[in-house]
């Protein structure tokens, strides 16, 4: 899928953006003989509240950030691929009879009035026919994303004001997705959850039969962990998020190991209730959790998801069939970025056309 009214070049390898709440994250991966190659990788940190929501509010504190990662990464590829999520975008999967291709657009329009909160002439429609419903032969599914044309406005002028060229804007959950698809090839048919736990935002994407079959962004994430930090030990917002993420948790010196616990199971009992929502509805069970995103870091994260769900849970490794020069990445360090890179990862394996 993709967002936006954007002129697409004959290139074939791009940029993966992802433009997060805490930090931007660049990925290039280049085709190599049969599979993928990591080309280049880095992380740049921005200030707070440059992202709120999804929606750019600090703009040239951004493009400056995505111009120091271009220069010291020395990326030549011009062409980017970045995603959006927040408040703006909507995603539902829905049920319409089954139409003729060339009656499709008209029919979607009318379909996506009974479900998007906004005026269809403030937003960018997407969608794509997932099948045929085996109990509704005359009916089909169908993802259908929305979102707001000034959003799609903003993220376009801010990589062109960088200097790049934006070729595909795309949603954070099916960025992860296709991460997922390519590290993790179908063994047999399950139902899995995708969770991506960011600074502010937890992204969920529930795969059944390598289709995305419910999506929810839920509107809590490490920031809450690191201002919970802040607050117990009187220090800045950056000392608490350097000490949250410093590995000291585990350090019996620490002493706000429970703080972080507390926020933990906080998150964990958000995610729950969509799970739980998904189950109730549909009921199908989830049979594993991959965890991603910057609190996928924290040592006891996994376990808390995993004891707390009763769901057997990793971490995802977007790197598990991407292969790397070790003379130019450290294994330790691929090792430690993967969980905050599956976003990115996902977004420079897009291919023009996709």
């Amino acid at each position: 899928m993709g967002l936006g009214n954007v002129i697409m070049s004959k290139s074939k390898n791009v940029v993966g953006l992802d433009i997060g709440t805490n930090s931007i994250k660049l990925v290039e991966v280049e085709e190599s003989k049969g599979g993928f190659r990591l080309k280049n990788f880095g992380v740049s940190p921005i200030p707070k509240d440059s992202v709120v929501n999804g929606a750019i509010v600090n703009h040239d504190a951004l493009v400056g950030s995505i111009q120091q990662l271009i220069s010291n990464l020395k990326v030549k590829t011009r062409d980017v691929v970045a995603s959006v999520s927040g408040h703006p975008v909507i995603i539902k999967k829905i049920s319409m009879p089954q139409t003729a291709e060339e009656e499709l657009e008209e029919s979607i329009k009318f379909e996506a009035e009974q479900y998007i909160p906004f005026d269809l002439d403030e937003v960018n429609i997407d969608y794509q026919i997932l099948s045929s419903e085996e109990e509704k032969a005359d009916h089909m599914s169908v993802m259908l994303v929305a979102a707001k044309k000034v959003m799609i406005s903003d993220y376009v002028k801010l990589i062109t004001d960088a200097g790049l060229n934006p070729v595909i804007l795309d949603i954070d959950v099916f960025a992860l997705e296709n991460a997922f698809e390519i590290n993790y090839p179908p063994e047999e048919p399950q139902t899995v959850a995708l969770i991506d736990i960011g600074a502010s935002t937890i992204n969920i994407n529930i795969i059944k039969a390598g289709l995305s079959a419910f999506t929810r962004d839920i509107f809590l994430g490490g920031n809450q962990i690191t201002e919970d930090i802040q607050k117990h030990f009187g220090i800045s917002f950056d000392e608490a998020e350097t000490l949250k993420t410093s590995g000291d948790i585990n350090n019996p010196e620490f002493g706000g190991k429970d703080i972080v616990k507390r926020a933990c199971d906080s998150m964990v009992s958000e995610i729950q209730k969509s799970l739980d929502f998904y189950s109730s509805t549909t009921y199908e069970q989830i049979a594993k959790i991959y965890l991603s995103g910057g609190c996928a870091r924290i040592p006891f994260m996994r376990e808390r998801v995993a004891e707390k769900l009763n769901i057997p849970t990793e971490v995802i490794d977007c790197m598990r069939t991407v292969t790397y020069d070790e003379n130019v990445f450290d294994p330790e360090y691929i090792k430690d970025i993967t969980p905050v890179a599956s976003v990115g990862v996902g977004l420079a394996l897009r291919r023009l056309g996709d």
